[in-house]
């Protein structure tokens, strides 16, 4: 990790160096832009001074660079997320976060089908956006249907459930935090 670190860093001096003289800039005109000395200046192109935040983000600006461009950050991986689906109670899941805890993002399928709301609580904060189709949504005393298009946003400590109306399956978007995917039963008073 350390010699990554230092190979970047040796790499800033020249491409200093490089973009100043790409844009006709002299070491004077910089230093008058940034307020960093010439000699500073010409010492970090040179590599004998190392780089650092407080001396590159007013160079990046003077130049109208992004901060990448100056240290060379490594490119981006594809970004794209290729998760396997995960079934569960007969939902299937399509993960669209690849980093564990934090935010997290769904893409579900409901079948069509017709089940007995069991609403049930969790820490944290969810959040339902319908794609297609048509969701049942119960949460504490409501009860209601959303649509393609419908959002809906709650508190997960209030017990919830949502699923097919019965009438098709619905496409849908969930987001919640780490917390929610400890999912605790809510004891049913006796006599149900």
């Amino acid at each position: 990790m350390r010699d990554d670190t230092d190979q970047v860093l040796a790499g800033v001096g020249p491409r200093l160096r490089r973009i100043r003289r790409e844009r006709g800039a002299t070491l004077a005109g910089l230093s008058a832009a940034t307020g960093i000395s010439v000699s500073t200046l010409s010492r970090l192109e040179s590599g004998l001074r190392r780089p650092s935040l407080d001396l590159l983000l007013p160079i990046a600006r003077a130049h109208r660079v992004p901060l990448d461009e100056l240290v060379g950050a490594p490119p981006v991986g594809d970004p794209r997320v290729r998760a396997e689906p995960i079934k569960r109670d007969g939902r299937t899941y399509w993960p669209l976060t690849r980093q564990p805890g934090g935010l997290q993002a769904f893409k579900g399928l409901e079948p069509q089908r017709q089940l007995e709301p069991d609403p049930r609580t969790h820490e944290g904060y969810e959040w339902l956006y319908v794609l297609s189709g048509r969701l049942r949504l119960v949460l504490g005393e409501h009860d209601v249907v959303l649509g393609p298009g419908e959002a809906a946003e709650f508190d997960t400590r209030v017990p919830h459930w949502f699923g097919s109306t019965g009438e098709g399956p619905v496409e849908f978007l969930s987001l919640f935090g780490p917390q929610g995917e400890r999912m605790h039963v809510r004891a049913k008073p006796k006599g149900e």
